[in-house]
């Protein structure tokens, strides 16, 4: 694994990396040499940047891995599939990459359902799944698109092809500060302006909302493949959900899919983005978690 120099922002103790797989080029971090993998995966929106507290307090006792999906961060935004079923091939390849499987998987927000599909279609890459503030399309998720019913104009506006890099040119800092983390928080300015410069570098790059679109839009074509593939192959490896602003949304979908032992966890005055509003808190559970799952193997 070549070390790089980082682009933008980074944290002590971590390394920045890219690979090439699955037809695209990935940029991830590591840290820690000791104890079982975890890879840890962002939502939106965000990059590896949103688990910058959460790398050093499970690096202490693990190997842990982050990654910017396809279209995010400092990874490609090359032409080509950027939907949900692709990046999930993604972290999937990424892992054969690395040479550390099975890992603990945790994904939060809109991250979900490509971690559902990983952990799903290559069960011998994981050791446990965690999903955080998340949803699944056919268990919800499609639901915060309708606005007549308490959804959000946001998830239609950022599935439209094209349209988000169009709009939000010049605006990415706007939208993100002004819009985004105000109300996807539990506090006012939990998220500081340097972290909010460092989210809005890479959105600001040329088709640097690519991934976005792609997440977005596969809650518009998903079209029953998740609930089918919940019904065929349910996640067997013992879950962890996380819940807070949302609550009991990720508790509720993933234990319909999931066939083995699930474990919740809620946080209560937490807002949507918890690796970023609680990362001390999130850190101890997870670890709590993977602990369990570890001496249980």
């Amino acid at each position: 694994m070549p070390v790089i120099e980082p682009v933008g922002a980074t944290v002590p103790g971590v390394t920045h990396h890219l690979a090439d797989v699955n037809g695209t080029r990935l940029h991830y971090v590591s840290a820690g040499t000791e104890g079982t993998p975890v890879l840890l995966i962002h939502g939106w929106p965000e990059t590896w940047w949103a688990f910058r507290e959460v790398i050093p307090l499970l690096a202490a006792s693990h190997r842990v891995f982050a990654v910017d999906l396809r279209g995010f961060g400092d990874s490609n935004t090359a032409d080509g599939d950027h939907d949900e079923a692709t990046s999930a091939e993604d972290v999937h390849h990424l892992v054969e990459h690395l040479g550390v499987g099975p890992v603990h998987v945790l994904c939060q927000d809109i991250s979900g359902g490509l971690g559902f599909r990983f952990a799903s279609t290559h069960p011998g890459d994981v050791r446990s799944f965690t999903a955080v503030e998340s949803t699944l399309a056919g268990f919800g998720l499609e639901d915060l698109a309708d606005v007549n019913r308490g959804g959000s104009w946001h998830v239609g506006f950022l599935a439209a092809p094209g349209i988000p890099g169009m709009v939000l040119a010049g605006h990415e800092r706007d939208f993100i500060a002004e819009w985004a983390f105000p109300v996807m928080t539990g506090a006012k300015g939990v998220i500081g302006d340097e972290h909010v410069d460092e989210f809005a570098r890479t959105f600001a790059r040329p088709d640097g909302w690519r991934g976005t679109e792609g997440l977005y839009r596969s809650i518009f074509t998903d079209a029953g493949q998740i609930k089918a593939l919940a019904e065929s192959r349910p996640l067997t490896v013992p879950v962890l959900t996380v819940d807070a602003f949302s609550a009991p949304a990720t508790e509720r979908t993933f234990r319909q899919v999931t066939a083995g032992d699930v474990t919740s966890v809620r946080f209560e005055g937490v807002g949507h983005l918890v690796a970023q509003e609680a990362p001390e808190t999130l850190s101890a559970a997870v670890l709590d978690f993977v602990g369990q799952v570890d001496g249980g193997r």
